[in-house]
């Protein structure tokens, strides 16, 4: 029997993955190893999903690799596809420490395990930000080369190039996605979209960073989880996929949308200092994805952020 461990399927992208897939496929046992951090709620994947016999929870942290091995030897897990990560910048820029632990080695925890279990795939979810910055033209292939600017995105790079490591090195079946900024429901309200809803809410400030010009591709979180599956199941080995929105808008943009569709005021914006080393703009060239594997986003930014508005309020 297949069984998948998904790492992180309490949090954002993961609760959702976890919310589709699980019904969707009653053979294939579904193995959730989160360390309920400051956004894990097990409440954000679905009644659904979380009473299927195919479901099982495991409170574990990807830092602890004995505790992760007990897990392994109770379940037997053939594949594993890794949200786990620690994810804001601004968090990263006050901890590092923490980043690295959990992004880098967290990530060596596991593909240590990989091999000493003899299992098949190893799916690691990148970002599109381990490229660090573009002009103002241009895309992000996944040729570009890894430039990372912040902890955050250093220590994704570190998980990312581990992946391929031990691919080269000890022949470790895997692939990977970097994908561009996510939005939907269960995202934690640190994030800049649900931030901004809440605050817009209650007739509150909305902070944004320096001039509002950063430009950011925006996916729809449930179109994302959906490359994430196709990718696990039919890319070949070593395959190294961009997925991206098609949705490009500044921060200030994005803000203004909020604003209009909640029938606010502009007047809530207040521009604060930016933080260090910024990125400028972030933009994802996924046609690779949809060229060899036919995937392309489904949802439109227009009709998404109704949903997501929707959700939160």
């Amino acid at each position: 029997m297949q069984t998948i461990i998904i790492t992180g399927g309490a949090w954002f992208i993961g609760s959702n993955f976890l919310s589709k897939y699980v019904p969707l496929f009653p053979d294939i046992q579904f193995v959730n190893i989160d360390a309920l951090t400051y956004a894990g709620n097990i409440e954000k994947i679905s009644e659904e999903a979380r009473n299927a016999p195919n479901y099982h929870f495991e409170h574990t942290d990807i830092r602890d690799i004995d505790a992760l091995r007990s897990v392994y030897q109770k379940y037997s897990p053939t594949d594993i596809i890794h949200f786990a990560a620690e994810s804001h910048v601004d968090n990263s820029i006050r901890n590092p420490r923490l980043f690295t632990e959990v992004n880098a080695l967290g990530t060596q925890n596991l593909l240590d395990l990989h091999r000493e279990f003899h299992m098949n795939r190893f799916h690691y979810i990148s970002t599109d930000e381990v490229y660090g910055d573009i002009p103002e033209s241009g895309f992000f292939t996944e040729e570009t080369h890894l430039e990372p600017s912040s902890p955050y995105s250093a220590s994704k790079a570190a998980g990312d190039m581990l992946t391929q490591a031990y691919g080269r090195t000890f022949g470790v079946d895997y692939t990977i996605t970097r994908c561009s900024n996510n939005y939907g429901r269960n995202q934690n309200f640190i994030s800049l979209i649900p931030l901004f809803i809440s605050k817009i809410q209650k007739d509150e400030k909305v902070p944004l960073y320096w001039d509002g010009s950063n430009i950011r591709d925006w996916l729809y979180v449930e179109d994302h989880c959906d490359a994430v599956w196709e990718v696990f199941n039919r890319a070949k080995n070593g395959s190294i996929y961009n997925v991206g929105g098609n949705n490009e808008y500044t921060n200030l943009e994005i803000t203004k949308i909020l604003l209009s569709a909640m029938g606010k005021w502009e007047e809530l914006i207040s521009f604060v200092p930016d933080r260090p080393w910024h990125d400028k703009r972030y933009a994802i060239d996924a046609s690779k994805l949809k060229r060899e594997l036919g995937w392309e986003p489904k949802v439109k930014f227009e009709e998404g952020i109704v949903k997501t508005i929707k959700f939160y309020l």
